[in-house]
């Protein structure tokens, strides 16, 4: 039976555009104006209270998430620590409060996609509420199909929305004037009362550090990944706010400051006649994309925040089913989009409405975390969290206290909203979750005095979810990745022959990628709904490698990437050599094309890619023009050699035969092949490859190193008779450390 791991896939960066988007969705491009007629000038001072009151929320959060790296967030730490009635408000609550932040997101998509396009109005609803309807239905139907969008698809939006953003900057501080900023009323016109109020409605736009926490599962390091992503992306977004909404309201006076897409007007009046049109458009479709990235990303936080209070029947079960064609948890992304639609067409036309009731429950959940947070530090003794809020007690007792003080600001409307939904939260506890969870909370535990016999599923709630590959001893590991049963025998035959040659082990594994909205460990309590393949897969590749006698261990990854897990387990394994197929790509250019080509830029350890067909190494063609990859290739066609008995032909493509026949004689002798059958031939490399496989079953070839731009503006050296060769072709590639003037243009 093979262990089961779940994979870590986000690395810093991931992290902390998975913040940094989500909060910029809603700051930059939809709040300024309405936040601007709330407050004055100085509700660039609001942003600015608003980063700080998240900012000690964000230590706090980073302690939990570090000390309990489980899907869930904030919902997770606050029914470990204070029971499943809290837990039942903290978790309805956070969903129910991204519901509330994805209309609005969608309702500033429908703004901004009301600039470019006429739209209907179609019964009661306006023009941008049939956008945003539209947007929130795509949304929903993106999530449920399961299309991804955290790491390195986020980052690429970030980064497109950064550069937006930091052009607009540039020509906007070219535009600034401090008197049109200040206008006729002076910096606070409604006075500086009005600071905190408008703090109340924009706190909304910092949100998104909290759904880092709800992935901390899937973080690299989340000890030191975790804190540094979400403090840093607070701070960052909290600049960014600033100087922004700062140079916004020195461009247009903040009393015409548009209310529905205030970046668009600021990036006309800002940018020259020639130049106005063209900006708008870009930072329009900036603030599509944005938006429709945090409308997305607060979908997919939901449904892993249904998840935690599915395991532990705080709501149903049910609702966490995974489709069996997309891996989604296909219920409840429905039931969120239905949600998200009633609150679009209810509520969407006052934007104010949605964002501070997404506000105000977040705030109660931040202020039970804070709660959590000292509970856990008190009654504990498993607690052990990686990083640690300074200033305890004192930082989490502000952030209970700014909480739940910001709430006083928000509006009676607003919070009597928020407050029937912590009330049917209480009810729903009563009536459903009460008789069917049987957790308790720490909390209650210590009332009874009973700390000193936890049961185990609180005495272990901060375990992390994955093993870390520690404990390895040094016998040699060859790691196979397996994704197919068609070449699962060709590819077991090769690591066991080289694993026999090394007196090591054979490590069989398979990679199951499953959508972001799926949490991992939802895909492990439902695993033969995601793969039917993964088991059958692994026992014959035991039977396999038992039949071969060498030992084998095998391993199912869970992970939200596909193939960067493979290279991302092997390095975290410190396997010493990886042999997979080539997934359908192509072996050109002594190097894999297609989507292996860049990855094989940055090797954990020895790779070998075979490509598709049965393996037969009876008869071995080495070429070789020696290279750093080449000493694998030799290493490999001896492990052969010695244990399978393939005989070696090695070929040497030279201008002058006499001195390829030296270099090869000394290649050879160099590498312990003397022995083999030595070719030298003159002409065409191609040809000569060609014919002289035609004899051959194998052809073991090591990769070039051409550098990355060396290979886009010169080309890279293909090898076209790879892809037309009768006999199986395997490619060889030794990692190295290499400079970034090598890695460019080498």
């Amino acid at each position: 039976m093979s262990d089961e791991e779940l994979a870590k896939d986000l690395g810093l960066v991931s992290a902390l555009t998975i913040g940094i988007g989500t909060m910029v969705g809603a700051g930059i491009f939809v709040l300024p104006g309405v936040a601007a007629s709330t407050a004055g000038p100085v509700v660039v001072v609001s942003f600015v209270v608003g980063g700080l009151i998240a900012l000690v929320n964000a230590l706090s959060v980073s302690e939990l998430g570090t000390a309990m790296p489980k899907a869930g967030g904030g919902y997770y730490y606050v029914n470990r620590a204070l029971g499943p009635l809290f837990g039942s408000i903290a978790g309805l609550g956070d969903w129910i409060g991204l519901a509330f932040a994805s209309a609005f997101y969608s309702i500033g998509f429908g703004q901004y996609l009301a600039t470019l396009v006429p739209l209907p109005e179609v019964l009661f609803l306006s023009e941008v509420q049939v956008g945003a309807l539209v947007a929130g239905a795509v949304f929903v139907g993106v999530n449920y199909v399961g299309a991804k969008e955290t790491g390195g698809v986020q980052t690429v939006i970030v980064t497109l929305l950064l550069g937006i953003l930091t052009l607009f900057a540039v020509q906007g501080w070219l535009s600034f004037d401090l008197a049109t900023l200040l206008g006729e009323g002076g910096a606070a016109p409604f006075g500086y009362g009005a600071i905190l109020p408008g703090t109340a409605l924009v706190f909304v736009s910092f949100l998104g550090y909290a759904k880092i926490a709800t992935v901390a599962e899937e973080l690299k390091n989340p000890g030191r990944n975790l804190p540094l992503a979400i403090v840093g992306s607070v701070v960052i977004v909290t600049v960014l706010y600033a100087v922004l909404v700062s140079i916004m309201l020195g461009v247009v006076p903040w009393p015409e400051l548009s209310q529905s897409a205030p970046l668009t007007q600021a990036t006309q009046v800002a940018f020259p006649g020639g130049f106005a049109g063209l900006a708008v458009t870009v930072v329009t479709l900036g603030a599509l994309l944005a938006t429709a990235s945090s409308a997305n990303a607060s979908i997919l936080a939901s449904a892993r925040i249904n998840f935690a209070m599915g395991r532990d029947r705080i709501v149903s079960n049910w609702l966490n089913e995974i489709h069996p064609s997309y891996a989604t948890p296909y219920r409840s992304i429905l039931v969120t989009g239905a949600v998200i639609v009633v609150f679009i067409a209810a509520l969407g036309r006052d934007i104010e409405v949605l964002a501070k009731a997404a506000s105000v429950l977040h705030l109660v959940v931040y202020a039970l975390m804070n709660v959590a947070l000292v509970v856990f530090r008190e009654t504990d003794p498993e607690y052990d969290p990686a990083f640690r809020v300074p200033l305890y007690p004192l930082t989490p007792a502000l952030g209970f206290v700014l909480s739940l003080g910001l709430l006083a600001f928000v509006g009676q409307t607003e919070l009597l909203l928020s407050g029937v939904f912590v009330l049917v939260a209480v009810v729903w506890y009563v009536v459903y979750a009460r008789r069917q969870t049987t957790r308790r909370g720490l909390l209650g535990q210590y009332v009874l005095e009973r700390g000193d016999d936890l049961p185990p599923s609180v005495v272990n709630a901060a375990a992390t979810v994955a093993p870390d590959g520690s404990g390895r001893d040094d016998t040699p590991t060859t790691m196979v990745a397996l994704s197919n049963p068609r070449t699962e025998r060709a590819l077991v035959t090769l690591g066991a022959a080289l694993a026999d040659h090394d007196g090591g082990r054979l490590l069989a594994t398979h990679v199951i990628q499953v959508p972001d909205q799926t949490s991992l460990e939802a895909a492990a309590e439902q695993r033969d709904r995601i793969s039917r393949t993964s088991a059958g897969l692994l026992e014959d590749a035991r039977a396999d490698a038992e039949r071969l006698g060498v030992p084998v261990e095998t391993r199912t990854v869970l992970s939200h990437q596909g193939l960067a897990e493979v290279f991302d387990f092997a390095r975290d394994h410190e396997v010493d050599r990886l042999v997979m197929g080539n997934g359908g790509t192509r072996l050109a250019g002594g190097r894999v094309e297609g989507r292996l080509d860049e990855l094989t830029h940055d090797l954990p350890c020895d790779v070998l890619v075979l490509d598709d067909g049965a393996f037969d190494p009876s008869e071995v063609l080495v070429p070789t023009a020696g290279g750093h990859s080449s000493d694998l290739s030799a290493e490999v066609a001896r492990a052969l050699h010695e244990t399978v008995g393939a005989r070696i032909a090695v070929l040497h493509v030279a201008d002058d035969v006499d001195e390829g026949e030296a270099f090869l004689s000394e290649w050879a002798a160099d590498h312990d092949l003397a022995d083999a059958e030595l070719i030298v031939e003159t002409g065409d490399v191609e040809a000569a490859i060609g014919a002289a496989a035609e004899s051959r079953t194998l052809v073991l070839v090591g990769a070039t190193e051409r550098g990355l731009l060396s290979r886009v503006v010169r080309g890279s050296l293909r090898l076209s008779v790879l892809d037309e060769l009768d006999s199986n072709v395997l490619l060889a590639e030794r990692p190295r450390k290499r400079t970034l003037r090598e890695r460019l243009f080498a």
